[in-house]
């Protein structure tokens, strides 16, 4: 631990180490010009990693183009990309592309370059050698290679601690950005490719389309250079990229943006989500009655989609053209499984209607009479001479289905499109009305897009092939706000299924001198998720969760929903889990 030296006021301090950090930024990158953020509070941590960073950071400077390469890590989260496993991949790659080189020039980066390797490994090896941490098991063998010249690992580590060594002998900056792309669709997302294009297609993404990314530091002039230089930083850092929920939130009270942008949300939100189908008016009048308590200052948002209803043809709109027939090839490659589901769900629900419209008759004191119990009159108290019939219709029910559409379900899109699609079809074989909305929570609006209204015909099923996920979920007003539209049905028996994660976690965007929503997240969301479930059964609405996400997560949706919520391990038995629940509902109005 490095200690502060003495008669120093930390601000002092501070100052003195930013300097001595920039000289050899500096020195090393032979640019005295260049203005990059180095990170100063990490010296008392450790001052060789502090020292390495900064020496590593010069030379990527000298090298190669720091612009080019932050400019890449930014296209590619724009398209969808994991930050925390993009940074850590770019990371590994940078040091390797500039270690061979900058030690040429300066023996003694060599020596420093240990030394901080040893630091890194001491402090972090239990972050970086957790199950299922593949990046980090790939970190472990270089971190060993550089103290010593040797490493320890199983085949597939080898074959990619190789690849990665290889960067050493880099000669273009291309030659990061694809080393930096392929291991990234080759280890974290190997469904990125199909779903977003290759590397061409990652650089093609232009500077207008990073604009309008949800990132808020991208609304003023200079946002795009704060960006590039934010991801520089994080990618010469030494440090894991792992944020805590703690961390989130402290940035996200970090976040200002400008009235001015403020001003801005709603015609942006237009043009990534789609035109509204309703009204300002009755927006406006939704969002007083239905925005209160913690979602106060929040505001909703009602649309068919950008497929349907598109302010242009932008970067998004391609987006969602090419998820729509990524959706629609997935449904294909599981088209067996799919029908067979939909039959025996429709069918488990036709079957639990029907038994409720069986007439049932019973003895009466007064209905229709009974001839062969006229001989009671006057002979026996028995009043029973009368026989009742009563009928039940299926009309008794109507269903809203409400889908998490939030970027955590990004991983597994294609099958959450499939099961809402099955739920829906299965809706429509057993005729009950129903209605299909999925919610994201962009900025301080929840957007709720409606893939079909309750009376439409069954063709309308298939637009949830268009289901697609971004940004945040504020699952409690997403709640509130179907349960509004579902509360006016005529109907007496209601039913909301929510296709969701467990996870409610919408970090908000604080803006100067106005109310801002409560941030949202972690364990207070979820108990205000919990109550308003509990709220909406207490109204008459059966609440039952359909669970879309990690094992980790069941806790929480077990909290949430209680001991109505059913966990789809496999597709195949989508209709008999969540038939058994939806036929409990039927059988016990």
């Amino acid at each position: 631990m490095q200690e502060q030296p003495n008669g120093y006021a930390e601000e002092e301090y501070e100052y003195e180490l930013s300097n001595r950090l920039k000289n050899l930024l500096w020195t090393v990158s032979g640019d005295y010009e260049l203005d990059m953020e180095l990170d100063v509070r990490s010296f008392q941590r450790s001052k060789y990693i502090s020292l390495y960073d900064a020496v590593k950071q010069g030379a990527f400077a000298r090298y190669f183009s720091q612009d080019d390469f932050g400019l890449y890590l930014v296209k590619k989260l724009y398209l969808g990309a994991d930050e925390a496993a993009l940074v850590n991949l770019a990371q590994m790659c940078v040091d390797q592309a500039v270690t061979k080189k900058v030690a040429k020039e300066r023996k003694g980066v060599i020596s420093l370059r240990k030394k901080a390797f040893a630091d890194i490994l001491e402090r972090d090896f239990h972050k970086l050698s957790r199950p299922g941490n593949l990046t980090g098991r790939i970190k472990i063998a270089m971190l060993q290679e550089g103290i010593d010249g040797t490493y320890s690992a199983e085949k597939r580590i080898r074959e990619q601690a190789e690849a990665l060594f290889a960067l050493q002998d880099a000669a273009c900056t291309m030659d990061v950005i694809q080393e930096v792309d392929a291991f990234y669709n080759r280890l974290v997302d190997p469904e990125f490719e199909a779903q977003h294009g290759g590397l061409a297609q990652v650089l093609a993404v232009s500077a207008e389309d990073l604009k309008q990314f949800d990132w808020q530091d991208f609304l003023n002039e200079s946002a795009e250079e704060s960006a590039l230089e934010e991801m520089m930083r994080q990618a010469n850092s030494s440090v894991p990229f792992e944020e805590e929920e703690g961390d989130r939130k402290a940035r996200a009270g970090q976040i200002l943006v400008s009235e001015e942008a403020a001003r801005k949300m709603y015609s942006f939100i237009e043009l990534h989500y789609g035109v509204s189908y309703m009204d300002e008016t009755e927006q406006r009048r939704l969002n007083r009655r239905i925005c209160r308590g913690v979602h106060a200052d929040c505001k909703l948002y009602f649309t068919d989609g950008i497929l349907n209803h598109p302010v242009k043809e932008n970067n998004t709109y391609v987006l969602a053209k090419r998820t729509l027939e990524m959706n629609r090839k997935f449904y294909r490659q599981h088209a067996r499984v799919s029908r067979h589901n939909i039959q025996e769900l429709g069918d488990i629900l036709k079957r639990s209607l029907q038994a409720r419209n069986e007439e049932e008759r019973y003895t009466s004191s007064y209905g229709t009479v009974v001839p062969a119990k006229l001989w009671k009159v006057g002979r026996s108290k028995d009043a029973g001479l009368f026989v009742r019939e009563t009928k039940q219709h299926n009309s008794d029910f109507v269903v809203d289905v409400l889908i998490d559409a939030s970027g955590s379900q990004r991983s597994r899109q294609h099958m959450v499109a499939l099961q809402g699609y099955i739920l829906s079809a299965a809706l429509s074989r057993a005729g009950i009305p129903h209605r299909v909305l999925s919610f994201c929570t962009f900025w301080d609006h929840t957007v709720l897009r409606r893939f079909r209204e309750y009376d439409e015909d069954r063709e309308a099923d298939w637009r949830l092939m268009e289901f697609t996920s971004s940004s945040n979920n504020r699952d409690g007003l997403a709640l509130r706000a179907s349960a509004d539209g579902l509360l006016d049905r005529p109907e007496e028996n209601k039913v909301l299924i929510v296709l969701s994660d467990g996870r409610p976690n919408d970090l908000v965007v604080n803006r100067p001198n106005v109310k801002n929503p409560s941030i949202y997240t972690g364990e207070y969301a979820v108990k205000d998720t919990a109550a308003e479930v509990r709220r909406l059964r207490s109204q008459g609405i059966a609440v039952l969760g359909v669970f879309a996400g990690e094992e980790q997560d069941l806790l929480a949706e077990r909290r949430i929903f209680g001991k109505d919520f059913a966990y789809i391990r496999d597709i195949s038995t989508f209709a008999h889990v969540v038939g058994r629940y939806l036929k409990k509902q039927v059988d016990d109005q």
